[in-house]
């Protein structure tokens, strides 16, 4: 039932947005629908048409909000009430919402902020994590984009046919930070699932844009790893020690599809770059036989079209099993100062890896320690602890020099 109510969410928010314009009210609407369904549902079945029930209850509730408003608006709320089930479930609206989220007088910090609340359903806490920020300026940043949109002469009106290209930059970014939350956080699995149902849409709505079918092979390829990556017991499983005979042989090949269908037949993107990088882990037999000096091509390509933190940490680890640990761990030295990284604890684990590798155990053990401090999952907390536990006592060789 969570994962139906989440599904359905968007698209009823999309739907009273979409008439009334009215973003804030019908948010609130669609909460109290949630809520009444989360406590209804369970005792007396899901109705038949759950997206009309869902519907219906928000719109009364946007009927009481309305109440001192005029006759006309009034009339107009009734009417979505007398809708058929039928009507009612017939439209999407999820997409419309992205694209109305992603509103011209809004900055790109909060089109995504506010398009992550709305569509992807994540917590304010969570969008500031996504976005590495404080969550209290998270919570101003998405007040904010309501309170300009609010003022804005335009609301939330489909965007016309020249801003959809404009706009469909945000859209793709918040699919992926969506997708994103879900594979990184195991116990929010359902999320990848609903970014890969929007990528769908997205594709079959814009079926010439080789970076949107660029996204969604990253998100089929990385997805289809998703069952190897836990043990039975939910213990973390490295890619390198991943039964490749789990990963889904379909969902490989439709990226893999996707990829060499669009690549090089249009502006190349990032995501399209990072399609092919996965492509290239997903494709070999074995970690020892995987094509790490392309992947490292790849990874040179992705550092000049976009470059940033994260783009630096993955190189880190290209160049460390093209070039040895020592090469890696110069390049990762590049984010320390970087605020942008402060606190992450993907930066301490990858050091960790590196400096095991290279045999300073020592140093290796307080970096898993520090990287286990900062994760928020459980599952990599006892994985990253697990592997300091489990090095040597002693260094192989003398600490690392000055790179």
């Amino acid at each position: 039932m969570e994962g139906l109510l989440r599904e359905l969410a968007p698209q009823v928010l999309g739907g009273l947005v979409r008439r009334y314009g009215q973003f804030d009210a019908a948010e609130d609407a669609v909460q109290e629908a949630l809520l009444a369904a989360s406590l209804q549902w369970p005792r007396e079945g899901v109705p038949e048409n759950p997206k009309a029930w869902l519907t219906s209850v928000a719109a009364r509730r946007l009927v009481d909000e309305f109440r001192s408003d005029s006759a006309r608006r009034r009339r107009e709320v009734e009417v979505t009430l007398k809708e058929t089930g039928s009507a009612v479930s017939d439209r999407d609206d999820t997409l419309a919402l992205l694209f109305l989220c992603a509103h011209p007088e809004l900055s790109p910090p909060s089109q995504l902020a506010l398009t992550l609340r709305a569509v992807g359903g994540l917590t304010t806490g969570e969008i500031a994590a996504a976005f590495l920020v404080p969550e209290a300026t998270m919570a101003q940043r998405i007040s904010r984009a309501k309170q300009t949109i609010r003022r804005s002469s335009r609301g939330f009106e489909p965007p016309r046919a020249e801003e959809r290209a404009e706009r469909i930059n945000v859209v793709r970014q918040v699919l992926y930070l969506i997708f994103n939350e879900g594979y990184t956080n195991l116990e929010r699995g359902e999320l990848t699932a609903e970014a890969i149902r929007l990528a769908r849409m997205l594709v079959a709505a814009m079926p010439g844009d080789t970076e949107t079918a660029g996204l969604l092979a990253l998100m089929l390829l990385t997805d289809a790893r998703r069952v190897a990556r836990t043990t039975n017991d939910g213990e973390l499983v490295p890619l390198d020690q991943q039964d490749r005979s789990q990963w889904s042989k379909s969902q490989i090949a439709e990226g893999v599809g996707l990829v060499s269908a669009h690549l090089g037949r249009g502006p190349l993107g990032p995501y399209q770059v990072q399609a092919a990088i996965a492509a290239l882990h997903d494709e070999a037999p074995s970690d020892a036989e995987t094509d790490w000096p392309q992947i490292l091509a790849l990874y040179d390509v992705l550092d000049r079209i976009s470059p940033g933190p994260v783009v630096t940490l993955n190189r880190a680890v290209a160049v460390a099993r093209t070039r040895g640990p020592l090469a890696g761990l110069a390049v990762l030295g590049e984010l320390d100062g970087d605020h942008r990284m402060s606190g992450n604890h993907r930066v301490e684990a990858v050091r960790a890896h590196l400096l095991e590798r290279a045999g300073f155990h020592a140093e290796a053990r307080s970096a898993f320690l520090a990287a286990a401090r900062m994760t928020a999952s459980r599952p990599e907390r006892r994985y990253l602890e697990g592997r300091a536990q489990a090095l040597p006592s002693s260094n192989i060789a003398g600490p690392p020099g000055p790179a």
